[in-house]
């Protein structure tokens, strides 16, 4: 009996344990990011000084330097509209095809679905001279909509591929049941398919998003003035100078930029998790 209690406290322990030590292994980059906001650049560059705690008196330069100097709002304003186009691209043409894949007998569903994916693991540094002629060809050089044109050709595979794994989850019985007792198939797909797909959903639209706030070759491509420019490329573009690194700066446009990006991930993280394992059944 005691032995029994005392594995388990054991087991609790080292769950614990280890938790804790991987959630201090994430959160370390934002420690650092936050540290170096605020950090004077004498704290920063003196070896002296312990990098993990301040050393000397907080600062603001570093903040005012990017809101100030730079147009790092410019940036988060287009990184944003960007983000919102892509994302309603995507799932207007993912959506659809995803479940029309899912629905397809036969060997041609899975093949076509493959197919699909692979599109997405060719590499943007192979594709970006003949999108740059798609893009001039279209004359939408040095805009926004470059982006918007270009960013859903490897956002859409992925998530039609997605999105077709987490349809081939849901039954068939529960549209055509719906079906037979009067909806129409787009209207079973709205009101009973889509509301069950919400994990799957979401799990595309936190994808989408978040590749288009990484995204760098393109950006830099295809956008040449900086305001027009996103936060992958405005950033290190204007705050690295020759060899000169504003680092209180870099790391506080990175702080202002990852935050919600994790918080969005954290504050859906079931639904995310479990729209990708829905996803991976078949």
């Amino acid at each position: 009996m005691k032995a029994g209690r005392a594995r388990k406290i054991a087991e609790q322990v080292g769950l614990y344990a280890t938790v804790t030590a991987f959630a201090a292994l994430l959160a370390f980059p934002f420690y650092w990011m936050l540290l170096a906001t605020f950090k004077t650049d004498r704290d920063l560059y003196d070896l002296k000084n312990n990098p993990l705690i301040f050393n000397d008196h907080l600062t603001l330069a570093n903040l005012k330097l990017l809101f100030e100097k730079t147009l790092y709002l410019t940036w988060l304003r287009n990184t944003l509209i960007v983000g919102a186009l892509v994302v309603l691209i995507t799932l207007a043409l993912a959506l659809p095809a995803g479940y029309a894949l899912a629905r397809l007998t036969g060997k041609w569903g899975e093949r076509l679905g493959i197919g699909i994916f692979l599109t997405y693991l060719v590499p943007s540094t192979l594709l970006f001279i003949p999108m740059s002629r798609i893009v001039a060809t279209l004359g939408l050089q040095d805009t926004l909509w470059a982006l918007v044109v270009v960013y859903p050709s490897f956002t859409i595979p992925f998530c039609v591929w997605l999105l077709m794994g987490f349809f081939k989850s849901i039954p068939k019985d529960i549209e055509e049941a719906a079906m037979v007792d009067g909806c129409s198939r787009a209207r079973a797909i709205v009101q009973i398919i889509m509301p069950i797909s919400l994990a799957g959903i979401l799990s595309a639209v936190i994808f989408a998003f978040t590749l288009t706030i990484q995204e760098f070759t393109y950006a830099l491509t295809f956008i040449t003035s900086s305001g027009q420019q996103t936060v992958s490329v405005g950033v290190p573009t204007n705050l690295v100078r020759g060899d000169v690194f504003f680092w209180g700066s870099l790391m506080a446009a990175c702080l202002i930029t990852s935050l919600p990006v994790a918080f969005l991930y954290n504050l859906f993280l079931n639904r995310f998790i479990s729209g990708f394992t829905l996803g991976a059944i078949r």
